[in-house]
Order: structure tokens, then C-alpha cells, then sequence
């Protein structure tokens, strides 16, 4: 294992915590230098007397400072450092001291050219000899805090990364899904009927998707897989298509609501889509995942929609983003009670209250109130009492294939077998 050197410990006292190799051929040299390192306080010391050794020894030590002679039998100084120019890594940061008798400007410019980064002619002061190498130290101590930082900010990028190319690579294996489906049809119409509440007459169905192949979840994830690859109108649309192949199997007077998000409603081949159709019997069903962003430019394409007598219904009153601005805005023909009012109403007097006067808001619009989810026939006996119009929910019917007849719903008892 690679030794951690130890500026990498973040330490302050860089003397203590360094580590120094000397290279000089004069025993009596290394001596000197090694006290009046100690008397400093570093305490990892090496040396060699043999050139010829230096440059394997800074490989395995890494040492944090390297006090060098020039003129050695065999391998000068010079020597030394172009062998570990060549030898270490470029990014390795090892200052070198060189400690010479030869005070010639000629020896100073060879060193510091070869990588030396401060030079000292002997005799030296012993103070002046602890001041370079603590200031070479500090030097490498900051060298190597900004190493680390660097590291730090590498790992850290390439972990982005590996989680860029992952959620790239996710993102593909769903589009490809939602591809499979539209280019092979995997998608299959189920429906739940519409009921008057007052009669069990079934008035309507919704048509529900459900998507025949990997994954098996529920069909709201496909629709925001989707959305969040800007495959939505594709997506929307094929199921679309699907449930108006079915349309000319209904009874005549029975509609058929589809479901579209406002984003796609916008979608140039909607108007054409719905133009195939006879627009009497089609209602618009706006789903809401987000706020609407340009109501004039929705507004235009429902104006075209309700031109060819297709009926817009506004999903999940009283919750989320179907709130009274985007009811007014919109002027919607049919206005669906969310299910979380629904549940309990019949026990919950405050919700009464509430679908009360959704009931009375509707007749001032001119629309026909849907309650959605009704479970129990004591939910429906209330919403019969509070005058509201229609009802889905699994207490009437749930989803299924098209029945072969339309006959009245018992609204006491659940009548249409699921599947």
C-alpha cells in the first residue's frame, strides 16, 4: 500500500509531522543536518550516502522534503533530480533543498533549473537552515491541502457523474418502455361507468388505461414517466385512440370521457384526434398534475373541442390544483368531486357542507356535479339527498370491459362485475 504522506494529515505543526530524506555522501553531514532537525522537532528522518539510492528511496518514502547535496561520486545532484523528474509522477510535489560548498552562480542556476526549489551553500547557519525548510514544509503542507481539496472535488465529481450516466441510462430504459407500448399497442381500455344517482341509469363510462408489460405498476406512474420525458402527448393520445375504438360499441345517449392533461389538450393533432369522433358523445376529462401556465392558449383549444360538441369536465374539485380560479377559468361542463370529499361523507358534516356547496356553485355554472369514489351505499344515499347529479366509485360499477348492455345500475348494491 502507498504510503499517506503526511501532509495529507492536515496537521499544523509541519515540522513534527514531516517527513525528510537526506542525501549527502559525507556521513558527517547527514549527521549534523539530522541533529539540528531533531532539535527542531521532526522526527522522521532518512538518509542516504549513496546517490545512487536516492531516487528508489523518494519513491518509497514520498518524503515531504528533500535536503540534497550537489557535488556526489557516481550520481551528482543535478543527476539526482532529473532521474526523479523523470521517475515521479507530474502531479507529485516534492521540494528539494540542495545543500552545496560550491557557491558558484553557476552551480545555483544548474540546481534550480533541474527542480530545486531553494539552494544553501555550506558552511551554513543553523538558523537559516531551519527557516528554508520550514518555509519548504509550509509550502508542502499548503501544496498538499489544496491536493486534497482537489481529490475531494474529483471524487465528488465523479460520483456525479456515475449518477449522471445512471439516470441517463434509467431515463432511456423508460422511454424505450413507453416506445414499446405505443409502437405495439400494449396498452388496454378498461371503463368505469358514469351512474345517475337519482335512477342507476349508467349515463357515461371513463376510459381507464391499463398498460400490458414490464413494469407492473400502477398506471399513473406510466403517465408521469411520461410527463417527465416529454413523451406525455404520445403517451396520452395512443390511450386516446384506443378508448374511441371503442366508442361505437356504447349505447346511443351513453358518453365517453377520456382523460388529457391540459399540456397535451395544447397538442396541434388533438382537434383532429377528436374531430374523427362524434363530438356529442366524447367528454373531456382535464387531468391536473400542474399548474396551468397559459390559460388563453388552453382556453383556445377546449373553445375548438366544445365547437365540435365535446364536453369538458374538470377533475378532482376540492383538491389539488382544480381549485375555484381554474374552475372559473375553464367554465367546465361537468365538475368531478375528488374522492378524498367523497369517503366518510356520510359521517363527516363538515365534507356535507362542502359538496353542498360545490352542488349549488355547479347550478350557477350550468354543470352536472360527478361525485367520484363512492364505496358505501350510506355515501350514496347522502349525495342522493344533497341533489348531486352522477356517480362513479366501486359501490356502482368497477372498471371493466364494456358491458354487452347498458341496463340500469341498482345504485343500492354494486351491479357491474370487475375485473
Amino acid at each position: 500500500m502507498a504510503k499517506v504522506p503526511a501532509w495529507a494529515s492536515g496537521s499544523p505543526d509541519v515540522l513534527a509531522d514531516a517527513t525528510v530524506l537526506i542525501v549527502d555522501d559525507q556521513a558527517a553531514n547527514v549527521f549534523v543536518l539530522e541533529r539540528l532537525l531533531q532539535l527542531a522537532g521532526v522526527s522522521n528522518i532518512h538518509a542516504v550516502t549513496d546517490p545512487r539510492e536516492a531516487v528508489a528511496k523518494c519513491i518509497e518514502l514520498r518524503p515531504d522534503l528533500l535536503l540534497l547535496d550537489l557535488h556526489m561520486p557516481h550520481l551528482d545532484g543535478v543527476a539526482v533530480l532529473e532521474a526523479l523528474r523523470a521517475t515521479l509522477p507530474a502531479t507529485v510535489f516534492m521540494p528539494v533543498l540542495v545543500l552545496t560548498a560550491d557557491a558558484t552562480s553557476e552551480a545555483r542556476e544548474r540546481a534550480l533549473r533541474a527542480g530545486a526549489k531553494d539552494f544553501l551553500t555550506k558552511p551554513f547557519d543553523r538558523t537559516e537552515v531551519l527557516l528554508r525548510v520550514s518555509n519548504l514544509l509550509e509550502t508542502r503542507a499548503l501544496y498538499g491541502q489544496l491536493e486534497r481539496h482537489n481529490i475531494q472535488l474529483q471524487v465528488a465529481l465523479d460520483a456525479r457523474l456515475a449518477e449522471e450516466r445512471r439516470e441517463a441510462a434509467e431515463r432511456r430504459l423508460r422511454a424505450d418502455r413507453i416506445r414499446e407500448v405505443i409502437r405495439d399497442g400494449l396498452v388496454r381500455m378498461v371503463f368505469q361507468p358514469v351512474v345517475a344517482v337519482g335512477s342507476g341509469e349508467i349515463v357515461g363510462v371513463e376510459a381507464l388505461a391499463r398498460f400490458e408489460t414490464e413494469p407492473v405498476v400502477p398506471p399513473d406512474r406510466w403517465f408521469a414517466d411520461a410527463r417527465d420525458l416529454g413523451m406525455d402527448a404520445e403517451l396520452e393520445l395512443t390511450a386516446a385512440r384506443a378508448a374511441f375504438d371503442r366508442l361505437p360499441e356504447l349505447p346511443d345517449g351513453v358518453f365517453m370521457a377520456v382523460n388529457l392533461s391540459p399540456a397535451v389538450v395544447m397538442a396541434a393533432e388533438v382537434e383532429e384526434i377528436f374531430a374523427r369522433e362524434d363530438g356529442r358523445r366524447v367528454v373531456l376529462e382535464l387531468t391536473e398534475y400542474t399548474k396551468v401556465a397559459d390559460y388563453t392558449e388552453l382556453l383556445r383549444a377546449l373553445d375548438a373541442l366544445r365547437y365540435q360538441g365535446v364536453r369538458v369536465a374538470v377533475d378532482d374539485a376540492g383538491s389539488g390544483y382544480a381549485g375555484l380560479h381554474h374552475i372559473l377559468q375553464l367554465q367546465p361542463d361537468i365538475l368531478k368531486i375528488d374522492i378524498d370529499l367523497i369517503s366518510g361523507l356520510d359521517r363527516d358534516p363538515p365534507k356535507r357542507a362542502l359538496v353542498r356547496s360545490l352542488v349549488a356553485f355547479a347550478a350557477e355554472l350550468g354543470a352536472t356535479i360527478v361525485a367520484e369514489g363512492i364505496e358505501t351505499a350510506d355515501e350514496l344515499d347522502v349525495l342522493r339527498r344533497l341533489d348531486v347529479d352522477w356517480g362513479q366509485g366501486y359501490h356502482l360499477a368497477r372498471p371493466g370491459p364494456l358491458p354487452a348492455s347498458f341496463r340500469p345500475v341498482n345504485v343500492a348494491l354494486p351491479s357491474v362485475e370487475g375485473e
